[in-house]
């Protein structure tokens, strides 16, 4: 089971006695939103889809990076989370639950890339703890093959998806080798500033021109 919990200005969610994620803790996320939009920061009109809420800071971050035309569709399975985000977290990140931009969907984010059809620039996933799923039994159909092939299908054609982890999966990047896809790992800081590169955001693709060049990533980094 789920819960939030709250100490002094702080929040944490909660599976049993496991810390799923942490309001002091969330630079990685942040990180998930700037990989992931890098190549469409420029586009007027793009259309992102972002599974898993979370606290609101990839999304957040997501609306702070695109342009005034974009559409960002956030899809959260529990109903729980949504309104927590709108009670309780959105003075973490200015209420990004409120911006005229985002749809959101509470639903299973596989079902819905399952019926999507070259509808987004950039899909990114923040799913659980990534590929290796610890709160629910299925998440990690995600990840599959099958969950990779979707995923690709919900793509433009000159899409990328980004993948967050809470640790390296070697089985993961076996999948995609053997799915034949283009990806880069990034290990990413659990905290602004830290040394320690703990956290891990995969960017893949179908074609290896849809990645972001890596000196505009490292232009980013260092600005």
């Amino acid at each position: 089971m789920l819960t939030l919990v709250q100490h002094d200005a702080d929040f944490s969610m909660k599976v049993g006695c496991q810390e799923l994620m942490t309001s002091r803790a969330h630079e990685s996320e942040l990180e998930l939103a700037r990989l992931g939009c890098a190549r469409i920061l420029e586009r007027q009109n793009p259309t992102v889809l972002i599974g898993g809420l979370g606290m609101g800071y990839t999304l957040r971050q997501t609306l702070d990076l695109l342009q005034p035309g974009a559409t960002v569709v956030v899809s959260e399975l529990l109903p729980d989370v949504v309104q927590w985000n709108r009670d309780f977290l959105g003075e973490l990140n200015n209420h990004p639950l409120r911006d005229p931009r985002v749809v959101l969907k509470v639903c299973d984010v596989m079902s819905l890339i399952q019926q999507s059809e070259h509808a987004f620039d950039t899909i990114m996933l923040d799913v659980d703890n990534g590929p290796e799923a610890l709160t629910a039994a299925g998440n990690d159909r995600l990840y599959s093959r099958q969950g990779l092939q979707a995923c690709m299908r919900a793509l433009h054609a000159k899409g990328c998806l980004a993948v967050w982890s809470g640790a390296i999966d070697n089985a993961f990047e076996r999948r995609l080798k053997q799915e034949n896809l283009h990806f880069r790992l990034f290990r990413v800081p659990v905290y602004k500033g830290g040394k320690a590169l703990a956290r891990c955001v995969w960017l893949i693709a179908s074609d290896p021109r849809s990645l972001p060049p890596l000196e505009k990533i490292k232009a980013r980094s260092e600005s």
